[in-house]
């Protein structure tokens, strides 16, 4: 039974993140293909689960205001940064999250984007805050 409920599980999270949009981002000269969590169902589940991420994959989530968003780890396996962004994509700051944790990692001011890369994605490419990140004013209207 257990068994089941677990398959049941992963099929419905694989089907979540089979209808995620994907969008091209861009910092600088560096391209980010990222999937896009624009409604509550796949804002809750985000990378959860998954067990690898291509390098220059990550994922946008967009937000239906601008707040001090936080984000946190649980059932997720894979080291990631993240980078939280103001509405014109603005990085604010960014935060390195243990997997399989519940630490809140939090905005350092109203964010309406949190980008989630694999871990030390934005430190290897030199990106800090106040640099843009490009093409979120062409992501879905949060729901």
């Amino acid at each position: 039974m257990r068994v089941v409920i677990l398959l049941m599980t992963l099929l419905t999270s694989a089907q979540a993140l089979a209808q995620m949009p994907r969008l091209e981002l861009s910092a600088g000269f560096y391209r980010i293909e990222a999937e896009v969590a624009a409604n509550q169902e796949n804002r809750m589940q985000g990378l959860m689960n998954r067990r690898s991420m291509g390098g220059n994959q990550g994922m946008l989530f967009v937000f239906t205001q601008a707040d001090r968003h936080c984000m946190w780890m649980r059932n997720t396996l894979l080291p990631l940064s993240v980078a939280f962004l103001d509405e014109r994509g603005h990085i604010l700051n960014i935060e390195d999250m243990k997997p399989q944790t519940e630490t809140n990692h939090c905005a350092t001011g109203p964010a309406r984007f949190a980008l989630e890369m694999n871990l030390g994605w934005f430190s290897t490419k030199g990106l800090k805050a106040g640099q843009r990140i490009s093409g979120i004013e062409k992501s879905p209207q949060p729901q």
